[in-house]
């Protein structure tokens, strides 16, 4: 499985990932470093988060926590190794300014601030048409 990034090859990004469709809210990653990540997002009308046409904060919070995961699971593909399963431990704050539309397309930026055996520390920031709508600060934890 060689994949370059940027990719939205899928496959490979859902292999990176413990969750399978529905609950898939991530479908590319364009950059990656030991302490980054940006990842997409296209909201289709089907999405488990969709009320009226709106994407929920509900949904953008499993969004950032997947580009975590995302995060974690291409670490994991260049060491060679599986990815491990890995849970929201802790959200310290979330705020959206403004819910996005089925079709809209979503980029998120993930900052690793700390990781300290299997708990990692994150800022993301997601934005729409370069304007920010979501940040957060989370704690996620590795099983």
């Amino acid at each position: 499985m060689e994949n370059r990034l940027p990719t939205s090859d899928q496959k490979f990004v859902e292999n990176l990932i413990p969750q399978r469709f529905p609950f898939v809210m991530v479908h590319e990653i364009s950059d990656y470093s030991e302490s980054h990540l940006v990842s997409g997002f296209e909201i289709k009308e089907d999405n488990i988060f969709i009320l009226d046409g709106t994407f929920q904060a509900s949904g953008l919070i499993e969004h950032q926590a997947q580009s975590v995961a995302l995060h974690t699971g291409y670490k994991y593909y260049l060491l060679g190794k599986e990815a491990p399963t890995g849970y929201i431990g802790a959200i310290k704050s979330f705020e959206a300014e403004a819910l996005p539309k089925v079709g809209d397309h979503l980029k998120t930026e993930v900052t690793i601030l700390n990781e300290v055996m299997g708990v990692t520390l994150v800022n993301a920031v997601t934005t729409l048409n370069d304007q920010v709508i979501a940040r957060s600060e989370m704690k996620t934890v590795v099983k």
